[in-house]
């Protein structure tokens, strides 16, 4: 499959489709259809009451979905009828470019990649405008537009003009009130906006032939009424309603996050916390602490993990999980997961009690729960492996597993990093095998570097274990870090591509 091929599977698999509305340009819509079909399988065009070739132009072209529209009814309209077209087919984006030709269908790869930079945001093609020749109502309807946008959303866009973006369908608000013509695509920013709609501007070319061989629909006296009566009631709906909107997000944000970290506080330093210190100290005390205690503590966990992730939850997110038949974690493995957040142990741990983690040394050494976690007999990895082999295959005679993250530190952006040898040496030296977990979402609730909670679904996937036969047929340690990491690169696109359809 070559790279054009790739990234049409890749447009389809993520649910984004492109979407033209054309009035009257028989003279280029045929070599705009054609170029998007070039790169994208899955092409929708609107043909808003044409009364010239353009309808029988689209008939003739195989491979598209045809909205026919007897009578013109305006950019608003067209763009409304595509998006529910879409919605039926069941899209979840829709890249818009216009039919006059000034889009580039190439530039489709830069919005497929905004999608996979910004999963449910409005991208918006900012034009390169530099050396082309625009009237001067062009340019000032374009000012004119960013001005209000501005005023109405407190967010600063450069080209609130532009027709060629990627809009999250299921995110748009206003669609039934949508007005007819050109103010649409204003309209449609600004209720994003007020939604916390992530807007993300992407540099695009643009190509605007000579003056005299232009097609325009713009109607300066008629259009620029229509877009000040449109910015008069827009601005007043921002202040009764998009300004109340965007402080109650605002304050929602903190308030899931000091719920969550008084949550933290209150059901893990002050209930779980002591009850195992309590545990720990009565065992000792009567002289009965053994190896074995230790389950007890692995018990607590488990259930407070369940609890957390299951029955509570954490603010402005949802938990789900899918476990491949045949998995037992009663059999001990080397378990391996991708490292997005500080949220993922308390995911993994949902599955089994008996699941030791290798930790960093500061978890080791924490004055809170450091006294549990050391109980618990998690091993700090700065030890160095070897040193840990005879605790650690002690642990699995016992019926353990042990759990590792083979990118050795939190991903800055949920990309899959590089897989280190430690965990599949590991394997090798315990004689067990290795059994994947993949999470998405973590590392977007609470991204590294970070101190609020955001919204996003959780998911955490486990699949059959890796034997130790399938792990050497692979090569070397080295060879195997890099061939999971690559498998791993290859199922976390496919959670992404399903997930990111509805975030």
């Amino acid at each position: 499959m070559n790279e054009k091929e790739k990234q049409k599977t890749l447009l389809h698999d993520r649910g984004i489709c492109v979407v033209i509305p054309t009035y009257n340009n028989a003279g280029t819509i045929e070599a705009v259809v054609r170029g998007a079909l070039d790169e994208c399988r899955d092409v929708i065009v609107v043909n808003d009451g044409s009364t010239d070739d353009t309808r029988s132009i689209l008939k003739a072209i195989e491979g598209i979905t045809l909205v026919d529209s007897t009578r013109n009814g305006g950019k608003g309209c067209a763009l409304k009828h595509g998006f529910e077209k879409a919605l039926e087919m069941g899209y979840s984006y829709a890249i818009t470019l216009d039919g006059d030709g000034q889009h580039y269908p190439e530039d489709i790869r830069k919005f497929l990649q905004g999608n996979l930079d910004h999963p449910g945001a409005l991208i918006i093609g900012n034009r390169n405008l530099e050396g082309v020749q625009r009237s001067k109502g062009s340019s000032f309807a374009n000012r004119f537009s960013n001005f209000w946008f501005y005023i109405q959303t407190g967010r600063n866009l450069k080209d609130t003009q532009t027709g060629y973006r990627l809009y999250p369908l299921k995110k748009l608000r206003g669609l039934r009130l949508l007005t007819s013509r050109y103010e649409a695509e204003l309209e449609l920013l600004v209720f994003a906006s007020w939604h916390g709609v992530e807007i993300v501007p992407i540099p695009i070319d643009v190509y605007y032939p000579p003056q005299e061989q232009r097609v325009s629909h713009f109607r300066p006296g008629k259009d620029f009424t229509r877009i000040s009566i449109l910015n008069t009631i827009l601005c007043f709906l921002a202040v009764v309603y998009g300004l109340p909107l965007r402080i109650a997000r605002w304050l929602m944000k903190y308030i899931r996050t000091y719920y969550a970290l008084l949550f933290f506080i209150v059901f893990s330093l002050l209930i779980i916390t002591p009850a195992v210190w309590v545990y720990v100290k009565w065992k000792k005390l009567r002289g009965k602490w053994t190896v074995d205690c230790g389950k007890r503590i692995h018990t607590i966990i488990w259930k407070a993990s369940r609890f957390v992730m299951i029955k509570h939850g954490i603010p402005g997110t949802s938990f789900t999980y899918r476990v491949a038949d045949g998995v037992d974690f009663d059999t001990p493995h080397v378990v391996i997961c991708n490292h997005q957040s500080h949220l993922d142990l308390v995911c993994q741990l949902i599955f089994s009690p008996k699941m030791i983690f290798l930790t960093n040394d500061w978890v080791w050494n924490n004055p809170f729960y450091g006294f549990m976690i050391r109980h618990a007999e998690y091993y700090p990895v700065a030890e160095g492996i070897d040193a840990l082999l005879p605790k650690l295959r002690s642990l699995v005679e016992r019926g353990y597993s042990i759990a590792v993250f083979p990118e050795g530190t939190r991903s800055k952006d949920c990309r899959i990093g590089r897989f280190h040898q430690g965990a599949f040496y590991l394997s090798e030296q315990l004689g067990v095998d290795i059994l994947p977990m993949c999470l998405y979402g973590p590392g977007k609730v609470l991204p590294k570097k970070t101190y609020t909670l955001r919204k996003s679904p959780i998911y955490i996937q486990v699949d059959s274990p890796v034997t130790q036969a399938e792990l050497r047929a692979m090569g070397d340690t080295k060879a195997q870090a890099s061939a999971m990491r690559k498998r791993y690169q290859e199922v976390y696109s496919q959670i992404t591509n399903r997930i990111e359809q509805d975030v």
